[in-house]
């Protein structure tokens, strides 16, 4: 081999710069497959992603990128999100065991005892939202409380979708504003924003949002309001509940201790995934030595999910249990997670086959010609989050790409990079779980036992959220402006930071 070819295959290949048409390409692609082939035809959406990913990876390998480029981005992508997928997996474990122990069980008990089935929604709005601003997790929230809710829900013959929809309201408003939870730790990272910065910032549109919720909650829930004594069906859930499980008297106090255990932990700033796995073994130990579980049947309600057969204590008409008692108990294990990790890993599969190239900076880019006003800019970096966490179905992803992309503009605009940080959580963050090819939407759907598209219009602060970046972005209203100094020393910390890098 001459000198020339020796240098000619050592050379690094050049990667062109997709046009507008090519970037759109996958884009369009995954929009069509999504809207055609899973809204049209309920078709699964996991080999929906897989044709994206495909025509993407066709698009990156026509513009010079080689197959192990795609591998190290899908690797890449999916090294970043394994904290979640743990978390995910945990929240499986923790349900199966919290079911066993009696946790969720007596949480249900006195939910249908206590709770008044006009303030319900209500009620599964606060309360999930006070978790989820404990934990820092909105799937934790959701998969533990949220599913006590659901079963009071179940028990009363409630509206399930509005139900369900008050407990992801709650979950993410808890969610965006605790200072533990992953996607607003990003934000705050890809923007350059102080972490509690970007929370006191996010009240602006996050609080009003919450409270509408609350009022529509608590309106339906007055104009369908129940009368008169408990309904029968109730009675038997709870006569039922009470007969399998020790529920009352001083079992309250153990019974509830894995739920301190995961409040104390989250408040402590302790790691999520140890904290959920001493309160799963709590919850087991209570299944063992207060519910007389056996420890086989202990370890198989961790890992496929809790089952009305597995109630040993005396007396317990297995028989002549009802079907919603059955509904209301057999769930959880980690194997119930795995239809969520299978849409989560085909979802993170097209993100990072997509991310090998510029194609999205590139539209992003073309997004922003034109864009002169406060308002535009606002609304720009709104259809960036949505079409982003739409077309990725990833939050870390979608939070990143814009976060790091806008901040610039925001800057040259003479706004504080917190009111991007702001709108994109508005835009990301509360969108995923009312999207049902995403992995919060899949997970949501499927431990609630609601559809997305049936909670979506009852989920109302995660949508109206939106209304109130675009009402503040046109009146001037929340949105912190930098001074001449403030402005020129993001520029110049922006300008080291791009010399670091090369």
């Amino acid at each position: 081999m001459s000198t020339t070819e020796a240098e000619s295959s050592q050379r690094p290949p050049v990667h062109r710069e997709p046009s507008l048409g090519l970037s759109l390409l996958p884009v369009i692609s995954l929009v069509i497959l999504l809207g055609g082939g899973y809204l049209a035809f309920d078709l699964p959406v996991e080999p929906l992603l897989i044709i994206a990913a495909v025509i993407a990876g066709l698009v990156a390998l026509h513009l010079g990128y080689s197959w192990q480029d795609i591998i190290d981005s899908i690797a890449a992508k999916i090294a970043k999100t394994m904290p979640a997928i743990l978390i995910l997996i945990v929240v499986g474990l923790l349900i199966g065991t919290w079911m066993a122990g009696g946790t969720i069980p007596m949480l249900i008990y006195y939910g249908l005892k206590l709770i008044s089935p006009q303030y319900l929604a209500l009620v599964s709005l606060v309360v999930t939202a006070i978790v989820a601003l404990c934990t820092g997790t909105s799937w934790g929230s959701a998969g533990t409380i949220g599913v006590a809710f659901m079963g009071v829900a179940m028990g009363m013959d409630a509206n399930l979708a509005v139900v369900a929809g008050a407990v992801v309201a709650g979950a993410y408003f808890g969610d965006k504003l605790s200072p533990l939870s992953d996607t607003t730790n990003i934000a705050s990272l890809a923007t350059g924003v102080n972490l509690f910065v970007h929370i006191r910032h996010l009240l602006w549109t996050t609080l009003p949002a919450f409270l509408v919720s609350a009022v529509v909650y608590l309106a339906f829930g007055l104009s369908h309001s129940v009368t008169g004594e408990i309904p029968e069906k109730v009675s038997i859930i709870m006569d039922t509940l009470t007969s399998g499980f020790h529920l009352t008297g001083w079992w309250v106090i153990p019974l509830i201790l894995p739920v301190l255990m995961v409040l104390i932990g989250s408040a402590k700033k302790m790691p999520t995934v140890p904290v959920m796995l001493a309160s799963g073994a709590v919850a087991a130990l209570n299944a063992i030595f207060i519910q007389g579980i056996s420890l086989k049947n202990t370890a198989e309600a961790a890992v496929n999910g809790f089952t009305v057969e597995m109630i040993s204590a005396s007396g317990f008409d297995h028989a002549n249990v009802i079907e919603d008692v059955t509904k209301l108990v057999d769930r959880g294990g980690m194997n119930s997670m795995m239809s969520t990790l299978l849409i989560c890993f085909c979802a993170i599969s097209f993100a990072g086959v997509i991310s090998v190239t510029p194609a999205l900076n590139v539209i992003i880019e073309r997004m922003l010609r034109g864009v002169k006003s406060t308002f535009g800019l606002i609304a720009a970096t709104v259809a960036t989050g949505v079409s982003t966490i739409g077309i990725t179905s990833n939050a870390q992803v979608s939070l990143l790409i814009p976060g790091e992309m806008l901040r610039p503009a925001f800057i040259r605009k003479g706004l504080h990079p917190k009111n991007l940080s702001r709108t994109i959580e508005d835009s990301v963050t509360v969108i995923e779980p009312i999207l049902p090819w995403t992995a919060a939407g899949a997970y949501m759907a499927g431990t609630l036992g609601v559809e997305t598209v049936k909670y979506l219009p009852w989920a109302v602060s995660n949508w109206i959220a939106i209304g109130f970046a675009l009402i503040w972005g046109a009146t001037g209203i929340g949105i912190a402006k930098l001074t001449r100094e403030e402005q020129a020393e993001f520029a110049a910390q922006d300008l080291t930071a791009r010399h670091q890098q090369l």
